[in-house]
């Protein structure tokens, strides 16, 4: 066997096994991608209807709560980032790191100062590479969040909120999370959680039921009613987002596993017809030798006759 013919043997083998390995991550990722659709299916409906009680709660009183009341000059925002753990999933963390770098510039731009929270090794890496400051990070359970995640993500935000900024607390929190639209289509976007815009929700709920937010007579009171509904939108709403981004990079690894298999499969047809082409030119040249050395043969015998 020529020198030629064992190169493309050997790469052709490598190849093969590196389209195993991909074809069963795309299979896991596929698997994984629907259990995560569920989730978000089941989280969306509780999420969306907290949202709804929290802002009939706020407009349906007077009540100035500094979880729905916007600072006459905001200088301190949070900004929670949700990326991945691992790799191999294309674009996914480097489109939401890109949307919280820009979400980031705009905030400085309006003359906020920025607390970074990161979900994630790709964003904890990002920022620790760049020498950012880092207030908290959580790591470890991106693949699949549970609500007791989201909860540990979600305290250290609301004492932020809650916080006076001169001791160090936010007066804006904004989220930067992937939203899963379909298997082939996920959206980096950014979206303030708090303060709560009222204006905003109670448009989109009337919008979605037709129906005008009612108002209430609150026991004891709505701001103790607030203290109780508000902690629970937050961790709500940041489970969503877990659930959200988690789906959207299964997608995405699953699409990269089968681009990559794909061109496995190519690549293993490329290198297969050049071995055969060598294998060719080898038998080709091994019949040209048998041929000339015949020839060669019979002139040598009939010179010496």
């Amino acid at each position: 066997m020529g020198a030629k013919l064992r190169v493309y043997k050997r790469r052709i083998r490598s190849v093969t096994a590196t389209k195993k390995i991909t074809k069963a991550m795309e299979m896991i990722a596929a698997s994984r991608v629907v259990k995560a659709q569920r989730q978000v299916a089941a989280s969306t409906p509780y999420a969306s209807e907290l949202t709804r009680a929290v802002t009939a709660v706020a407009t349906g009183s007077n009540t100035q709560h500094p979880l729905t009341t916007e600072a006459e000059q905001p200088t301190r925002a949070a900004l929670l980032l949700i990326t991945s753990d691992r790799g191999l999933a294309g674009g996914y963390s480097s489109n939401v790191i890109k949307a919280a770098e820009q979400l980031t510039e705009r905030l400085k731009a309006e003359g906020k100062e920025v607390d970074a929270y990161i979900v994630g090794r790709k964003g904890v890496s990002y920022y620790s590479f760049r020498e950012r400051k880092v207030v908290e990070s959580w790591t470890g359970f991106t693949d699949n969040p549970t609500y007791a995640d989201a909860k540990a993500v979600a305290a250290p935000l609301i004492a932020a909120v809650q916080q006076d900024t001169a001791e160090g607390g936010v007066d804006e929190l904004h989220i930067v999370t992937t939203e899963f639209i379909s298997m082939m289509t996920q959206t980096a976007l950014d979206d303030r959680l708090l303060p709560l815009s009222l204006e905003k929700a109670a448009e989109s709920e009337e919008s979605s039921t037709g129906e005008i937010l009612p108002l209430f007579d609150f026991e004891p009171s709505a701001e103790d009613v607030l203290d109780a509904l508000l902690p629970r939108y937050v961790e709500s709403r940041i489970y969503n987002a877990l659930l959200q981004a988690a789906a959207s990079k299964h997608a995405a690894t699953r699409r990269a596993m089968k681009s990559a298999t794909d061109n496995a499969e190519e690549l293993i047809k490329s290198l297969s017809r050049l071995a055969n082409a060598a294998r060719q030119a080898e038998i080709t040249q091994e019949i040209s030798e048998i041929v000339g050395g015949a020839s060669a043969l019979a002139d040598a015998t009939a010179g010496s006759d």
